[in-house]
């Protein structure tokens, strides 16, 4: 797929604000509206746009504690991480899942309640059946910093775009 710094440049745009309307993405990025109009729909419909979204301010709505959990399974067959992975997915409240190379086999950020909520699930998540060695808990006390979009220029300049 071949990208140059229009296509950036409309990618940059939407990460920062999704609701632009198209005139205002095509002041933007300095292209006429029919031009970024249609680079636009190439770009969602060769999937480098998954989705328009609101980002909510969770909590003015509700008071959660969030947790950081490493995770370990005790065998590391095929079957197993897939099993967990297929877990992982059916619940709402853990937010993130990443697998990682290291000390530990996988990274959750889950949501809940309270702490004792967040036992409960964990209790009730994390059985045999899973394969689960051990997991830890860390409770988070304060965001500091929650990226609300990637940053694109940091990786690619304009000079590396026809």
């Amino acid at each position: 797929m071949r990208l140059d710094r229009y296509d950036l440049a409309i990618l940059a745009a939407l990460q920062r604000d999704g609701r632009m309307s198209k005139q205002k993405l095509s002041e933007a990025i300095h292209l006429s509206p029919t031009p970024c109009w249609e680079r636009l729909k190439r770009l969602e419909r060769d999937g480098l746009i998954r989705g328009y979204r609101a980002e909510l301010a969770i909590g003015k709505l509700l008071d959660v504690a969030h947790f950081m959990v490493e995770v370990t399974l005790s065998r590391h067959r095929q079957e197993d991480f897939v099993r967990f992975e297929e877990e992982v997915e059916s619940h709402a409240e853990i937010l993130s899942c990443y697998a990682v190379a290291g000390g530990f086999d996988y990274l959750l950020m889950v949501v809940a309640e309270n702490i004792r909520k967040y036992q409960q699930n964990m209790e009730s998540w994390l059985t045999e059946k899973l394969g689960v060695e051990r997991y830890f808990t860390y409770v988070v006390t304060k965001t500091v910093k929650e990226a609300r979009y990637f940053p694109l220029d940091e990786f690619w300049s304009a000079r590396n775009f026809q």
